[in-house]
This record gives structure tokens, C-alpha cells and sequence, in this order.
């Protein structure tokens, strides 16, 4: 079968066969033996009798590829470059690797990581990075927020135990990775609540995270409730009981090269309060603080829950069946001890292990938790199910495809941790504004401390207890979290419906996108194409050609080379055995039938069509078929016998999914390597725009010339749509959750269903727009304060409550995008 019945852009990459291959060996596509057209000139419309041919090695020329109705002047100006005719696939997967946050270590370098305890936002994280740098030998550290893991990579030769200490110094535990990974995905898998976390399960929880903000709550009651000679001296008690623990935080993070944490900005301001006789109030500033670290730790685990979620979907055991000689023997073991190969039994309502590929007839699974679907999926013996599916309804068996950690669960949680490193421009900008924020906010309350006693003779205690007040609004907390938290929201909220954002960096693009560029095979279509109509052309039974046919197709894996045998088995057709199968290259394939050669050729290569075939060729192209023809080799004629159609049929929901698109202001196009007629047909039924006979490189050279003047997100199977994707602003693989779609593009679609792409494009508009709420409201707020301390209107507490509120209303405000549908 010629690549112009075959289409070049389909899943599985098509390898060139420069030889033919003789005998009943399988027989392979070539990557351009299934083009029946080629680029032509401008944006003319070839004549239904036309049927532009290539050169004789079967590369194009430096014509335009066709075009339909595009939305954009840019798609119809410039011809592209000319072609080269060497495949194109591979190429490009070793070209462009997906990129990677986390640099590899160096060979001689060694890796560690660890589960990190107490964080309670991302500013922390930069805390633990400050501290592990410093450390003799580190070549890299990094803190990802949203799995709570920090990696790094040490020097030939040196012990981790430094990387330990510094992170202990700094006021943070470590825990091995190996031994905490599922547990504390089952340990936080629920959804943390706030009353959870007032009142933990255990005493020992309870005390342990609550005895200090409680204790200190404790004393002021009971100071309140003194009389003032009582009083006074018990809540300076309570404020160096409240100081203990805050000072020894900042004396460490100092050392560990943060010198300027909220912890130190609350010992000074504390410490200043004492010293002015204002000890109530310093108490209240201390417990108002710690109120506000455990609010932030309550947040911070309610944008972690769709992780940690993830993390619990594995279980920890599984059942293995091992044959012996004695028959069928049934263990428990770890699921880290499960390899390849392996037959396990899953009972209703247990999860998957592993990846696995099904081994009964049929299995129903609900995959909820991985694509967002809420109904069971019918799986069917040899379909591969990912790991975390639940059994709905039987025993069933099934072989293990995974190694361990590299399951489909692992691969998502991958993806989530270089997502974190892949921080947006805009946060990255609030990271920088942020160092020296701090800073110039302690000088400007320095100023206000000194300049009105000395230059005006003003009192002393007035303008240090304003100073103080000011120090505390110099937190940046509130402004720091205002980006990551909305990212982790809207990160966490798009993996639940089913879709892989990489990071805060491709969350920001796809809110300013307003072109999508569609592959057609596998994308809006189901890249499973059916055979529609088999025409007789020399008087012969249909039946008779499609069994000739479905002969010489006979161990072709490719979609439309399937689709032939498929509908000859359905029939019940009995296929002779053909000898002598090889691939033509730039033409199609033969074989020998009964002694008689027989051949599958593109229209284009057929020059004995009369006038009448080739006008219902050209009306079957219009409907979106694709048509190859069977010949009868006579002497150096291929006299034709038979038209077969076949149409990869439109996927059910790609016109409500264009619609949706449409709606939000966004313009579409398909991009495909189909012949225009083909094209034509399926962008028309979906109203968009189209451009045909596009080999990979043309669909970069189209994508480029689109990105002059908009921001184009394509969306492809990312396998040969690998080089568009990476060429547009943001590329979404239909993926399935496949290793190849998760890591080419910088989205995927776990459930492949178009309609995701509209929704991921909501969210990331209105992740986009909550990070400016946030981020007027931190400042909003701060300047509001700055000004009434500064007129001496508010004081310690009610900063430290503007500071810690405004942290809480940016948080609050974030996690509603974890309802955003």
C-alpha cells in the first residue's frame, strides 16, 4: 500500500524500506509510498482529474502545500522551504528531548533525595535550596514544592549526612525517600481539613504540631484575667515563651544564608515591642504568627491533595500468580518487587499495581482518578490498563507491562516535579522583586525609626513602635505564595480532569493563546480507519477483490492496512496465501497470488485510469476518503481492478470541542500530510480551517509562519508531530497517558478527549487572572497598612493580622481554582 492511501503523520512512525523484502516476511510502509498528492503551487485548487505526482524518488518539489479557508493571512503567504525525502521521525526524537528542569547529574556525580517535612509555602522551599547550596560539594539542589522532595546531587565521594544537617539547621526534617513515599501518599491522600488539622487523630499529633500556639494562647488568657500588676509580667512570659522557638527559626535560617525571613522580621519586631513596655501586644503579634504558619500548612496540603492523591492510588501489595510444577501458586508481594512479565490477580475494588495489559476476554475499570471519566471504561483482552485503575466488577488477571517506578502513576508524578521547576515569567518575577522587597521595607522602617527623633525631635517610642509596625508589613509572604499558589491550584485541578499541565511556564502561555493548530490522523480523528466502499472495476465479485486485497495486506500493522483485513475477517472471507510481498517504495505494495502479482497503489501511480475512474476517485476524496487502488500486474501494465475507500472517522466530539473553542475567541486549523480533497472535506464538516500534503517539516515551517504574529498551541499525537509541537508556543499531545505524548509536549490529554483542551485553557485564563488578584491584593493591602502605620492609625497586631490575612486571602483565593471544571 502507497503512503498516499497511508498518510505520513499517522501514530506509528512508518520507516523507510529501501530494499525490497521478498518471501512471507511481515511487510512494512514506506514514510512517503502513501502519498498520492504533493504539494502544489500557491493556493490553487487542483482539477478533479489532477493528480500532482513527485519526482521519481518520490521527494517534492518547491511548491505550496494546499491550503483551505485559514483564518489568518499568515497561513497563505509565504511557500515553504523545500522538502528533503529522507524520514523525518526519528530525527526529530532525538533532535528535540523534551526539557528537562532538574540538569542530569554528571556521571562521577551521585543523587539523593529526600522527603522534606514542615514546609508550609514555596518560600520555604527557597529557604531549604539557600541552605543545601551552601553545602561543600553540592552541584545541584532543588525543593519541589508539590511533591515535597528534595533532590540533590553530590560531588565523587562525599556522604549526604552535611546535606542532612543543613537542612535540619535551617528548621526543617528529612525523611528517606524509599521508606516514605507511598506512606505519605496514604497519609495525606484525604483531604486535609481544617478542623483535621486543629484536632489531629492521635494526642501525640495534636501536642506535637499545636502545644505552642495553644500553650502561648494559654498564658495571655490567664494574663488577661490577672490584674495589671500580674498581668504585665506574665505576658512578657508569654512573649519570650511565644520568642523561644521564632528567634532560634531565624538564627538558623540566618546562618543557613535567609537573614531575611518573616521569622527574624518577627523576632525584631517582638523584641522592639518588649522593650517599649507594649508586652500584650507583642504576645498577640507572636500568636497571630503561628496562627498564620499553620493556616499556610493547611492551605499548602489542600494544593497538594490531587498529588498526594496520586501517590496513595498505588497500593502497596499485590497478589502474583507464579506456575510450578505443582500448578498455580498465589503470593503476596511488595509492588516494588513486580516486573515485567509478571501475572497478578486483581479482586472488585482493588487498584492496579502496575501498568498491565488485561489477559481475560473482557474487564470493565474505573480510571477516574487518572483521566477525570466518572464512567467505568470496558477494557478488552490485550488492552493495556494503568497502573491505580480500580476493578469494577470481577476477578480479573493480567500481566505487568511496568518496571518499577516507571508505572503510569510514577511517570504523572515525574511530570509533576518538573512541572514545579518550571516556574512562570510572572513568578519569577515576584521571586526576584521579592529579595529585595524585604530588605528596602527593614531600611524604610530603619528611616522612620531615626529621622523623625533626630531630624524633627519627635519621641523616640512613637516612631520605633511605628517603625516595628512597618518592619511587619515588610513580610512579602502574602506576595511570594500569590503565583505558586494559584499554580499548584490550577495544576492539581487540571490533573484531576485529566490533563498534564508541565509547570507554571506553560500555564502562563496557554492562557495567551488564541490560535490552535489541529494534526488530523489520531487527533480529530480516532485514528482507526474503516474501510466505506470497494468499487469493482473489471466485473469481478467484491468479495473476490477484498479478499485479494486483505491477501497482500496480510501482516501490515499499518491503520489502513488493518482496516483492509479487518473487514475481509468481519465477512468471513478466506484469504489466500500471498508470496513475494514486498513494499514499492513511493508506490504501494505487491505480492503473488496464485502465481498472478497483484498490487495496492496510490491513484497517482496508476497511469492506466481512464477518465471515468479518476472522476470517481476524485469524488470519493471529497469525502474525506482516502482510495487506493488494486491492480492486476499484465506484462509492465497495472491494470485496475478494484477502488478501495477508507475514512478514519471524526472523533464524536470534535465539533463541540471546536465549538467551545470558537466561543472562548480562539481561531483553529488543521495541519496534515492528507490529500487536500480529503482534507478539505473533514475541516469542512468541522468548520475550520486546513492545509494539506504537509510532510513534518512543513507542518514546523506552517507553524512558524503562523507564530509572526499569534501564539499557536498545536495539538498532535506526539510522535511525528514532535518538531510542530516543540515549534509552537505550547504543544498538547493526545496521549493516553504514553510516554511518548507525557514527555514531548508540554501538555497532555490522559483521557483523549478534545473537549479538555477548551477546559485547560479556562483554567489557565483564570489561573492567570487569579494570579493578578492575588497579587493586587497582596500589594493592595500593604500599601493600605504601609500608610496607616506610618500616620500612626494601626499598630503591631493589626499588621502582623493585615500581613497574616492578606496570606490567608491569597491562599483562599487560589484554592478556588480547584473547582474550576
Amino acid at each position: 500500500m502507497s503512503k498516499s492511501c497511508c498518510n505520513h503523520q499517522y501514530v506509528a512512525p512508518i520507516k523507510a524500506v529501501s530494499k525490497a523484502t521478498t518471501g512471507q516476511s511481515e511487510h512494512h510502509h514506506n514514510s512517503h509510498c502513501c502519498d498520492n498528492t504533493t504539494p502544489v503551487s500557491g493556493c490553487s485548487t487542483p482539477t478533479p482529474n489532477e493528480h500532482p505526482s513527485r519526482d521519481g524518488n518520490g521527494s517534492p518539489g518547491d511548491e505550496e502545500p494546499p491550503r483551505g479557508s485559514c483564518h489568518t493571512q499568515t497561513c497563505c503567504s509565504a511557500p515553504l522551504s523545500p522538502a528533503h525525502d529522507h524520514e523525518h521521525e526519528d530525527e526529530y526524537q532525538h533532535d528535540m528531548p523534551p526539557a528537562d528542569p532538574l540538569v542530569a547529574p554528571e556521571q562521577s556525580n551521585s543523587r539523593h533525595s529526600w522527603q522534606v517535612l514542615g514546609m508550609d509555602c514555596p518560600s520555604c522551599a527557597r529557604k531549604i535550596e539557600t541552605a543545601v547550596s551552601r553545602v561543600s560539594g553540592v552541584q545541584q539542589a532543588r525543593v519541589l514544592f508539590a511533591t515535597e522532595k528534595l533532590v540533590v546531587d553530590l560531588a565523587p565521594g562525599l556522604s549526604p549526612d552535611p546535606v542532612t544537617a543543613a537542612v535540619l539547621a535551617a528548621g526543617f526534617q528529612l525523611k528517606g525517600e524509599s521508606a516514605g513515599k507511598q506512606a505519605a501518599g496514604r497519609e495525606q491522600a484525604s483531604q486535609p481539613t481544617l478542623l483535621g488539622n486543629l484536632f489531629g487523630k492521635e494526642p501525640s499529633h495534636f501536642l506535637g504540631k499545636y502545644w505552642q500556639p495553644l500553650s502561648l494562647a494559654g498564658l495571655m488568657l490567664v494574663a488577661a484575667l490577672l490584674p495589671k500588676e500580674l498581668g504585665q509580667p506574665l505576658f512578657t512570659l508569654a512573649t519570650l515563651w511565644g520568642l523561644w522557638p521564632i528567634s532560634r527559626k531565624a538564627w538558623a535560617l540566618t546562618k543557613s544564608g535567609s537573614p531575611f525571613a518573616i521569622e527574624t522580621l518577627m523576632t525584631v519586631a517582638a523584641v522592639g515591642a518588649l522593650f517599649l513596655g507594649e508586652t500584650a501586644e507583642a504576645a498577640m503579634v507572636l500568636l497571630l504568627f503561628m496562627l498564620g504558619e499553620h493556616l499556610e500548612a493547611y492551605a499548602a496540603g489542600r494544593a497538594r491533595a490531587g498529588v498526594t492523591a496520586l501517590m496513595a492510588l498505588v497500593p502497596d501489595k499485590a497478589l502474583r500468580i507464579r506456575t510450578t510444577a505443582e500448578g498455580e501458586v498465589r503470593e503476596e508481594v511488595a509492588a516494588d518487587e513486580l516486573h515485567p512479565g509478571d501475572i497478578i490477580e486483581i479482586a472488585p475494588g482493588a487498584r492496579l499495581p502496575a501498568d498491565a495489559r488485561l489477559l481475560n476476554e473482557l474487564g470493565a475499570f474505573d480510571e477516574s482518578a487518572l483521566t477525570g471519566e466518572s464512567i467505568p471504561v470496558e477494557r478488552r483482552q490485550g488492552d493495556k490498563v494503568p497502573a491505580g485503575s480500580l476493578a469494577a466488577d470481577r476477578v480479573l488477571h493480567l500481566e505487568v507491562v511496568s518496571e518499577p517506578g516507571n508505572n503510569a502513576i510514577d511517570r504523572i508524578l515525574h511530570l509533576i516535579e518538573e512541572a514545579e521547576s518550571q516556574r512562570a515569567p510572572i513568578e519569577r518575577f515576584i521571586d526576584r522583586f521579592s529579595r529585595w522587597y524585604t530588605p528596602a521595607m527593614m531600611l524604610v522602617a530603619l528611616l522612620v525609626v531615626l529621622v523623625p527623633p533626630l531630624a524633627f525631635g519627635q519621641s523616640w517610642d512613637e516612631w520605633i513602635y511605628r517603625g516595628l509596625a512597618l518592619l511587619l508589613i515588610g513580610c512579602p509572604c502574602a506576595l511570594v505564595i500569590s503565583t505558586p499558589a494559584a499554580v499548584t491550584s490550577a495544576l492539581a485541578a487540571a490533573t484531576r480532569q485529566g490533563a498534564l499541565i508541565k509547570g507554571g511556564a506553560a500555564l502562563e502561555r496557554l492562557a495567551h493563546i488564541d490560535t490552535v493548530a489541529f494534526d488530523k490522523t489520531g487527533t480529530l480523528t480516532l485514528g482507526k480507519p474503516q474501510l466505506t466502499e470497494l468499487v469493482s472495476l473489471n466485473g469481478q465479485p467484491e468479495a473476490e477483490l477484498l479478499a485479494l486485497a486483505a491477501a497482500i495486506e496480510q501482516g501490515s500493522h499499518h491503520p489502513l492496512a488493518r482496516a483492509v483485513v479487518a473487514n475481509a475477517t468481519e465477512q468471513g472471507l478466506s484469504l489466500a496465501e500471498a508470496r513475494d510481498l514486498r513494499a514499492l517504495p513511493g508506490m504501494g505494495v505487491e505480492g503473488r497470488i496464485n502465481g498472478e502479482l497483484w498490487q495496492l497503489l496510490a491513484p497517482s501511480r496508476v497511469a492506466t485510469l481512464n477518465v471515468e475512474q479518476q472522476i470517481r476517485i476524485a469524488s470519493l476524496e471529497r469525502q474525506g476518503k482516502t482510495v487506493v487502488v488494486l491492480c492486476q500486474s499484465v506484462g509492465d501494465q497495472a491494470l485496475p481492478a478494484a477502488l478501495l475507500a477508507l475514512r478514519d472517522q471524526i472523533r464524536p466530539e470534535a465539533a463541540a470541542a471546536l465549538q467551545e473553542l470558537n466561543q472562548l475567541g480562539l481561531q483553529s486549523i488543521m495541519l496534515t500530510g492528507d490529500n487536500p480533497r480529503a482534507a478539505e472535506a473533514i475541516a469542512g464538516e468541522l468548520g475550520m480551517g486546513w492545509r494539506a500534503g504537509l510532510l513534518p517539516e512543513g507542518k514546523v515551517d506552517e507553524i512558524a509562519k503562523l507564530g509572526l504574529t499569534q501564539k499557536v498551541a498545536m495539538i498532535g499525537d506526539g510522535i511525528n508531530d514532535a518538531p510542530a509541537m516543540k515549534r509552537a508556543s505550547i504543544g498538547i499531545a493526545m496521549g493516553g497517558g504514553t510516554d511518548v505524548a507525557l514527555e514531548t509536549a508540554d501538555a497532555a490529554l490522559t483521557h483523549n478527549q478534545l473537549g479538555g483542551i477548551a477546559a485547560m485553557i479556562r483554567l489557565s485564563r483564570a489561573a492567570l487572572a487569579n494570579i493578578h488578584q492575588n497579587i493586587a491584593l497582596a500589594l493592595g493591602l500593604k500599601a493600605i497598612f504601609l500608610v496607616t502605620s506610618l500616620l500612626g492609625i494601626t499598630g503591631l497586631w493589626i499588621a502582623v493580622l493585615a500581613d497574616t490575612g492578606s496570606t490567608a486571602l491569597v491562599t483562599a483565593n487560589a484554592l478556588r481554582l480547584l473547582r474550576k471544571r
